[in-house]
């Protein structure tokens, strides 16, 4: 569905992530609207909207990666562009939102960056800001008009009913903080679920020491959950734990992979059989270890639902408000 009554529907992207875009274009049945992106010599970013978006509902889609500082004033000039050209409604669609981790403060005299991106993007004009998979729910709040949480399960779960025997199987938490996206899992695949401890060093940067483990193991295929893998020390922290207490074959599975260095090295030298990420952001697809899972559907379903003036909600079962 591109057109309702006399409004259309345009989606356009900046330069962090075009594949990601066109994928979700080729779902719509739509191309992508052409946008001129520049860089001037002193780095500064040119922006032109090169058709008319006049009285169109518009989807500026960016995912905040690579540089993320760059794609997200990017992000921010392509809705200027488009509010300013007298688009009928604009949607920043961000599959992966910068900063989103930033969302309280956890010590004195910091700022709470998830709320400065929100309000820039909404100062921008945004009218609407969909994401996948937020760090925290929280953020949500941060932004006054609609903001449509969509979840990466439904496509991970089919991943893992289609590639993994799931008959002997055991959701993991990598930490405490992650219990409740376990759950679900757990839930979704009527299996039991364990619990991992872990204590992240106070003088080593990015460096986790997997502790205790709550949960028997031992003879199981274990897929440990999360909702992104930065730099993997988390996550190849609890593989280990986990080898260590007998486990069978061992799965890493988020929706983001940042894949900061030296994470990649990291999970080649893990215990892990495979891990899966989705395609919120760009990852090598010449990594042994590593899978990807597409979004780009689910996506495409939410903005055809949003347009169509229909639920959200609807595509994950209601799952995506908890």
């Amino acid at each position: 569905m591109t057109k309702v009554g006399d409004r259309q529907l345009k989606l356009m992207t900046g330069r962090t992530y075009p594949g990601l875009a066109d994928e979700i274009a080729e779902c719509l049945g739509i191309p992508l609207a052409k946008v001129s992106l520049e860089n001037f010599a002193n780095g500064e970013i040119g922006c032109r909207l090169d058709e008319s978006v006049r009285g169109t509902d518009v989807f500026v889609m960016q995912t905040h990666s690579g540089a993320i500082n760059d794609a997200i004033v990017e992000q921010a000039l392509m809705i200027d562009a488009a509010k300013r050209s007298s688009a009928h409604s604009i949607t920043a669609v961000c599959p992966f939102l910068g900063y989103a981790r930033q969302d309280r403060k956890a010590n004195g005299r910091e700022p709470i960056a998830a709320r400065l991106i929100i309000d820039l993007l909404a100062s921008a004009g945004a009218d609407r800001i969909m994401s996948v998979d937020l760090h925290s729910g929280q953020t949500q709040g941060f932004f006054e008009g609609p903001f449509d949480h969509l979840i990466a399960m439904p496509a991970l779960i089919t991943y893992v009913k289609e590639s993994i025997d799931i008959s002997n199987l055991i959701i993991v938490s990598p930490d405490a903080g992650g219990v409740k996206t376990a759950e679900r899992y757990a839930s979704a695949l009527d299996c039991d679920m364990a619990i991992i401890h872990k204590h992240r060093s106070a003088t080593v940067k990015n460096s986790v020491e997997a502790k205790y483990l709550i949960g028997e193991v031992k003879g199981k295929n274990c897929i440990v959950v999360d909702d992104m893998i930065d730099t993997a020390g988390t996550l190849c922290a609890a593989a280990d734990l986990l080898a260590e207490h007998g486990a069978k074959d061992i799965y890493g599975l988020a929706t983001h992979g940042v894949l900061s260095d030296p994470a990649v090295t990291r999970i080649e030298k893990s215990a892990f059989k495979k891990v899966i990420v989705t395609n919120t952001l760009p990852v090598p697809d010449d990594q042994a270890k590593i899978e990807i899972v597409t979004i780009a559907p689910l996506i495409a379903d939410a903005i055809r639902a949003i347009f169509a003036g229909s639920s959200v909600s609807a595509l994950f079962d209601g799952k995506n408000q908890r």
